[in-house]
């Protein structure tokens, strides 16, 4: 006679589980997994000496459900935060992004940063189709230009993103098959100004899963952008995301130990293959290795580009062309 199989108890409480967690083999309950998911995020936080209760922090948020799950913690835990939301112009995608953000913040009476590209000729359709860079470049491009300047002018010394442990691992994998040394050497959950007009940037989800902050988000009824970017078809982050899935359902914990391991061992190794540090662009004065920085180039670009198609208009021939 086959004997039945009982339902796993809660890790903590011994109450029926209802998340499993293959990683860990731990199972928890609604409202257990609720405080292990806020706990690990807080003990990141004062491991890594992210930042502290005094500070402001400027919380990076997408409307997607890592980011606003983030934010979510931190109000929980009782940091004081501020949103910052950059709307990107990609068609509904950016319209549904900007709702669910917008709704949030009102909520739970946040302050929300609001960015609209679109308001200086900048959003990334624009910038990709223009330069003919790709779209996840240009969208990358700008946002970290974004992110910098608006901590820059609010006087916010940190800046916390929601990249999770997937992110993480999937970029390392990405950076060491082409042995990235320089990404390797600023891939931390910390990462320090190298600019006055810089600011610390942090990763608090740094070892939590998609499907942790997933199950958070839905636990905790929060409302986000379940569809992904359209831009992101074929993208390269995805194929790494999708072998270290393979691993992960062969080996749970393989994600954790690949990360968690190269922050222990190698990571440091690659600390004298950072770039010198920044100059100032001559554009708009925030950092960049060069007379202007990337974003300010990407600008410049789209101009030479209009004016191109517009001497074209015209039947005038521009002579810089």
């Amino acid at each position: 006679m086959t004997q039945a199989i009982r339902p796993p108890k809660c890790k903590r409480c011994r109450a029926k589980a209802q998340v499993y967690l293959r990683q860990h083999n731990s199972a928890f309950c609604r409202g257990c997994f609720i405080f292990y998911f806020q706990r690990q995020a807080e003990r990141a936080i004062a491991h890594e000496h992210m930042f502290g209760r005094d500070e402001v922090v400027l919380v990076a948020v997408s409307g997607g459900k890592d980011s606003l799950a983030l934010w979510d913690v931190l109000i929980e835990s009782g940091y004081q935060t501020v949103g910052m939301h950059l709307e990107l112009g990609i068609a509904e995608y950016s319209l549904s992004s900007t709702r669910k953000t917008v709704a949030f913040a009102e909520a739970r009476g946040q302050k929300l940063i609001r960015v609209d590209l679109g308001a200086e000729n900048a959003d990334v359709p624009t910038l990709a189709g223009l330069t003919r860079r790709p779209a996840c470049a240009a969208c990358g491009t700008a946002k970290r230009h974004h992110f910098d300047r608006v901590a820059d002018e609010g006087g916010y010394a940190v800046l916390a993103t929601g990249h999770n442990l997937d992110d993480e691992a999937a970029r390392l994998l990405g950076n060491v098959m082409r042995w990235q040394q320089g990404y390797l050497a600023k891939q931390q959950p910390v990462l320090q100004p190298t600019h006055e007009r810089f600011v610390r940037k942090v990763k608090p989800f740094y070892r939590l899963s998609e499907y942790e902050t997933a199950v958070y988000a839905f636990l905790r009824g929060i409302d986000y952008v379940v569809e992904e970017c359209p831009n992101s078809a074929g993208a390269s982050q995805l194929v790494y995301k999708d072998v270290l899935n393979r691993l992960e359902a062969a080996m749970p914990g393989t994600k954790l130990t690949f990360f968690q391991e190269f922050l222990r061992t190698a990571q440091p190794l690659f600390q004298n293959a950072e770039a010198s540090p920044p100059g100032t662009c001559q554009r708009c004065a925030m950092p960049a290795f060069g007379d202007r920085c990337s974003y300010c180039t990407l600008l410049v670009e789209v101009d030479r580009r209009r004016q191109q198609a517009e001497s074209r208009g015209s039947g005038t021939t521009n002579p810089d062309v």
